[in-house]
C-alpha cells in the first residue's frame, strides 16, 4: 500500500561534503531536507520509490532498475567518500516489468544500461539515510514520451503498490527551473520564474491534472528538470485524496528547489485525472476534426483506415479539384499531446495527384517513421494531423535569400545526399539553425564548398 508522497529536490551543494559551507545558502532547503527524512522515519516505508530525471532516459522507454543493489557515491564532486549501497525491491521491479509487459506499455527492467546511482536518488537519500535505513529501493527513469503516458505509468506502479500489505513511500526527485537568475549557473529566462510559481501551485494544491496540461516548448524553455518525474508520482497517487504541505520554495541560487509532503486520507473517485484528462482531449479533438478543410481530413481518414485496418483509403470522388487534378509534393505531420508522432513527406510529386500523395504520406508517418513505432489505434482520439503542400523548388545562392518563416530549405550535394525541413518549425529560430538541421538530415556538412541550397514555399493545412 502506498502510505505517504514526497516532492524533493537533489542539488548537490547541499550534501556538506560537497558544498563544504556553502550549503548554508540554501539553509530553507537543508531545513526542508530534513523534515523530510524524519517524515521518512515516521512512516518507516518497506520500499521507497524514487523516480527521478537522472537515471538513463529513452526517448521511448522508461527504465526501471534491475539487478540485486543499487551503487553510488559522489566522487564526480570530489566527495567519493559519501556512498550508497542500496538493495532493490527486486520483487516489485519483476512486478511491474511483467505488468507493463502484459499492458503493452514501454517500460521495465530489460534495458537497463546504467547500474550507478544518480544525483536524483542519491541526494534525497543522503538526507533519508541519516535517520531511516531500512528499506528497499525502486529507482523509475523518466522517458521522452508524453506527459500524459508518464502519468499513465504512474497508474501501473499504484497496480502494482496497492496489491500487498508492503508499506511504499513515493519520492519524486527534480529541481525546478534551472534559469531564474542573471547571475546563475544557467542565466535567466523570463520562463523560469513563471514555472516555478505556477508549478509550486499545482504540487502545493495537489492539481495533478494540470501536469499534463502544461505546454512542451513553455516546459524546455524554463529549462526544468522534474516535471515529468512529479507527474510519474501524480500517476501513483491517481485516485487517491491527499493532502499537501509546501514546506519550502527558493531560487537563491538560480535553481528552483521545491518540497511537497502528500498525506495519503484515502480513496477519492474524483481525482482520476488521467481518465478526465483523455475524456477532455477526445472531445476536443472530434470537435477540432470536424472544423478542418479536406486536405487534413483526407490525411487524418487515411491514418484512422490504416491504423485499424490496415488498408488504403481510396480517394473519394467529391474531393476538390486541386486535389485531384494537382501534383505536388506534401508532407503529413503528426503530433500527439503536443509531441511529434511521426512526419513522412516528398519533396516533389511521386502519386499521380495530391490526394494520393497525402493518403500515402499519412500511412508512411503513422507506420514507418524511423523515429517511432507505429501508431496504435488508442491513441488516434489524441492526433492532431497537419498536411504543407510544397511549392516548386529554387536554387539559391546565398543564405540571405532564406526567411525560416517564409521558406523551406533543401540542402544537397553533388554526390546526391540530401535534407529537407519544411519553414515555420517551432523552435528553429535562424537561417543558421535551419540549414543546420536540414544539413544533418541528409548527413551533410552544412560548411561543405559543394553545398547547394534551394527553397521552396509551402500552403500549411492544419
Amino acid at each position: 500500500m502506498i502510505i505517504g508522497a514526497l516532492m524533493m529536490p537533489h542539488p548537490p551543494i547541499a550534501v556538506a561534503e560537497i558544498g563544504r559551507g556553502e550549503e548554508k545558502a540554501i539553509q530553507p532547503t537543508l531545513d526542508s531536507f530534513e523534515k523530510c527524512a524524519k517524515l521518512v522515519r515516521e512512516l518507516a516505508p518497506d520500499t521507497i520509490i524514487v523516480t527521478t530525471p537522472h537515471a538513463i532516459l529513452y526517448r521511448d522507454w522508461f527504465n526501471v532498475s534491475g539487478g540485486e543493489v543499487g551503487y553510488g557515491d559522489f566522487s564526480r564532486y570530489r566527495a567519493r567518500s559519501v556512498s550508497f549501497k542500496q538493495p532493490y525491491d527486486k520483487d516489485f521491479t519483476a512486478r511491474l516489468t511483467d505488468l507493463c509487459k502484459d499492458e503493452g506499455f514501454p517500460a521495465g527492467t530489460q534495458y537497463d544500461r546504467d547500474p550507478d546511482l544518480d544525483q536524483g536518488t542519491m541526494v534525497p537519500l543522503y538526507f533519508i539515510n541519516k535517520e531511516y535505513r531500512d528499506y528497499k529501493l525502486v529507482r523509475i527513469g523518466l522517458s521522452g514520451l508524453s506527459l500524459p503516458d508518464h502519468y499513465r505509468f504512474g497508474t501501473l506502479i499504484q497496480k502494482i503498490a496497492q496489491a500487498d500489505d508492503k508499506r511504499y513511500l513515493i519520492l519524486a526527485s527534480g529541481d525546478l527551473s534551472h534559469c531564474q537568475k542573471a547571475d546563475g549557473p544557467y542565466g535567466l529566462k523570463p520562463e523560469g520564474p513563471v514555472y516555478d510559481e505556477k508549478i509550486m501551485k499545482t504540487m502545493g494544491s495537489a492539481c495533478f491534472e494540470e501536469l499534463m496540461e502544461y505546454d512542451n516548448a513553455f516546459l524546455d524553455k524554463a529549462e526544468e528538470c522534474g516535471h515529468r518525474s512529479f507527474t510519474i508520482m501524480a500517476g501513483i497517487l491517481d485516485g487517491l485524496a491527499v493532502k499537501p504541505t509546501v514546506l519550502t520554495h527558493e531560487a537563491t541560487l538560480g535553481v528552483g528547489y521545491g518540497f511537497v509532503t502528500y498525506e495519503i486520507l484515502g480513496s477519492d473517485p474524483n481525482r482520476h485525472f488521467l481518465d478526465q484528462y483523455e475524456t477532455n482531449m477526445e472531445k476536443s479533438m472530434k470537435e477540432k476534426y470536424e472544423s478542418k478543410d479536406e486536405y487534413v481530413k483526407l490525411a487524418r481518414a487515411s491514418v484512422e483506415s490504416w491504423v485499424n485496418h490496415h488498408r488504403i483509403l481510396r480517394p473519394e470522388n467529391k474531393l476538390p479539384n486541386e486535389m485531384t487534378e494537382k501534383r505536388a509534393g506534401a508532407f503529413v505531420s503528426i503530433h500527439e499531446h503536443g509531441m511529434l508522432r511521426g512526419c513522412i513527406g516528398t519533396i516533389s510529386a511521386v502519386r499521380k495527384n495530391l490526394a494520393e500523395e497525402i493518403i500515402h504520406n499519412a500511412v508512411s508517418a503513422c507506420s514507418r517513421d524511423p523515429r517511432f513505432d507505429p501508431i496504435r489505434p488508442s491513441e488516434l482520439p489524441y492526433l492532431e494531423i497537419s498536411v504543407d503542400v510544397l511549392g516548386d523548388a529554387e536554387r539559391i545562392y546565398d543564405e540571405s535569400e532564406l526567411d525560416v518563416k517564409r521558406y523551406g530549405v533543401i540542402c544537397s550535394t553533388p554526390d546526391g545526399r540530401r535534407g529537407l525541413l519544411l519553414p515555420d518549425l517551432e523552435g528553429v529560430d535562424t537561417v543558421r539553425q535551419q540549414i543546420g538541421i536540414a544539413c544533418s538530415k541528409g548527413g551533410i556538412d552544412p560548411d561543405d564548398d559543394e553545398l547547394i541550397l534551394e527553397r521552396f514555399e509551402v500552403v500549411r493545412h492544419e
